[in-house]
């Protein structure tokens, strides 16, 4: 009973990770015809290759680490990054309302 539910897991893993390839292939060619260039029909027929090709790539790249770096600020800084400008859109608003105030 275990093995199904592995299989079964490793079959809708699968199938998703090809869906979001294939729609990325779809995605790439919309925007190859909306700005008037070929888009990604280079590699194989009509660019079916193309999802497997960008998995490769992906999955061979390199990965650094900054070796004399604080580690913290190299991977938490996104998340700061992204809550500093929640911050900020939450706080235009107030700032827009105390000028109008202050001007009537």
């Amino acid at each position: 009973d275990l093995y199904l539910v592995f299989i079964g897991l490793l079959i809708l893993i699968l199938g998703v990770m090809i869906g979001v390839a294939f729609l990325t292939l779809l995605e790439r060619k919309v925007l190859g015809y909306i700005q008037i260039r070929k888009g990604p029909n280079k590699l194989g027929m009509m660019g079916i290759m193309q999802p497997f090709s960008d998995a490769i790539k992906l999955f061979t790249k390199e990965q650094t680490y900054p070796n004399y770096s604080n580690y913290f600020c190299y991977y938490f800084s996104p998340v700061i990054s992204f809550l500093m400008s929640l911050l900020i859109w939450m706080l235009i608003p107030y700032y827009f309302n105390m000028i109008s105030f202050n001007l009537g």
